[in-house]
């Protein structure tokens, strides 16, 4: 990797130019010092001093011809370092007559010349841990894979600094007294495990796709954050479908994210959005994905998913999409995996392709399991003005501006309740 800016010079700010390296190189050189160290959180202490001294020299020498390799040799000899100055104490100890591990030491040559695919392999696995809570794992894959800051994470997920911090040190701290190893699952446990991976990164995509809070309706940040994981997965484990269809899924919505909000932040739904503002090489990225997870195996969640998204992508308008062909692709993913977001986002595609009446009787039972659901209210809303019932439409409406905590998506579900 050549410096960022730069064609044989220091760029004019050497401190973005670590800023830039660190996002694309964290995850590898932690993966890397979780090898030779076994420890999460000292990894990436080590890869904190790494970043430090590039802060202090960069700025003073120059961009180094190859800044990633820069910043994980000197990591990876602040750890070695470590690691010897381990085995004089132990070695002196020993000496005293002191009794200690039979364990042999980290064999540090063969760590050095691991593949760094596997290690970027482990670390997500170890990050996205079903040991760990949800958000826990959403938080430090952002912090150890993303090369976030705990500023950064605050941010992502709209939570104190404090929060953030307490988030990943409980998560490293859950990881080391579980001990967790730093190997990949077995055959048996993969599909459990990368269950919880893949899922980590949807929540991660849709956090930045729809924001549940804040005063963005959109955070393009968090989605692109998570397509770059999605598409190391997909690389990392090309065998396995739901990499490419997860992949698939989050190019092909984050293709719509242009023209999901006007220029002053407001939304703009998928009706109303002008497709001449859809990300085309998204698209054509989002369709190869879900060519290969199609090839890969009969369709998982994510693929079904991006199915439907595809349907969308290349379709010329909103009625002229296929929508007999969303609707059936839904009723394969409620059947197979059901919820009550399944069946709210299948009753709007039947809205489409049978009429509303069938739709609104398809949501009557959500009423229950989702029912503090702004995106309930509002497709409810939706059906009943569609239907010509403009009063209930209207409250309906009003109950989803209460329901949501986005200050942008509110302000939609008010103005459209002055006129459903």
């Amino acid at each position: 990797m050549t410096a960022p800016g730069s064609a044989g010079g220091p760029p004019a700010d050497p401190s973005r130019a670590v800023e830039a390296v660190w996002r694309l190189e964290a995850g590898r050189i932690i993966a890397g010092l979780v090898r030779l160290t076994g420890d999460v959180g000292l990894a990436e202490e080590l890869a904190q001093d790494a970043l430090l001294a590039a802060l202090e020299r960069w700025p003073r020498d120059g961009v180094p011809a190859n800044p990633g390799g820069w910043l994980a040799l000197t990591a990876r000899n602040r750890a070695l370092d470590l690691l010897r100055r381990r085995r004089v104490h132990e070695r002196k100890v020993a000496e005293l007559g002191r009794d200690l591990s039979d364990a042999p030491g980290p064999d540090l040559d063969a760590a050095l010349d691991d593949p760094v695919g596997d290690d970027l392999l482990r670390l997500i696995f170890i990050a996205c841990h079903p040991v760990l809570r949800p958000e826990g794992r959403a938080a430090l894959t952002l912090r150890l894979l993303g090369g976030l800051t705990t500023e950064e994470v605050a941010r992502a997920f709209l939570i104190s600094e404090a929060a953030a911090s307490q988030r990943i040190v409980r998560a490293k701290r859950t990881l080391a007294e579980r001990g967790v190893p730093y190997e990949l699952p077995t055959a048996a446990d993969l599909p459990e495990r990368l269950t919880s991976v893949l899922g980590v990164v949807y929540l991660i995509f849709n956090e930045g796709y729809s924001a549940t809070a804040g005063t963005d309706w959109t955070r393009p940040s968090l989605c692109e954050e998570a397509m770059r994981l999605a598409r190391l997965l997909a690389g990392l484990l090309p065998d396995e479908p739901e990499t490419h269809g997860l992949q698939a899924l989050t190019e092909l919505h984050g293709s719509r994210l242009p023209a999901r909000a006007a220029p002053d932040g407001s939304p703009v739904l998928l009706p109303d959005q002008d497709r001449r503002r859809w990300d085309r090489l998204l698209i054509r990225r989002g369709m190869a994905a879900l060519e290969r997870a199609a090839a890969s195996g009969p369709p998982g969640r994510y693929t079904l998913q991006a199915a439907i998204a595809a349907c969308h992508a290349t379709s010329p308008s909103f009625p002229e999409t296929d929508w007999p062909r969303i609707t059936a692709l839904y009723a394969q993913l409620s059947a197979r995996w059901p919820s009550p977001v399944v069946t709210l986002n299948h009753a709007m595609a039947v809205s489409m392709s049978e009429g509303p009446e069938q739709a609104l009787a398809m949501l009557a039972p959500l009423t229950t399991t989702l029912p503090d659901s702004p995106h309930l209210s509002a497709a409810r809303a939706d059906l009943l003005a569609r239907l010509g019932r403009t009063s209930e439409a209207r409250t309906a409406y009003l109950q989803a501006a209460r329901k949501t905590q986005n200050p942008q998506e509110k302000s939609l579900y008010l103005q459209k309740s002055r006129s459903p």
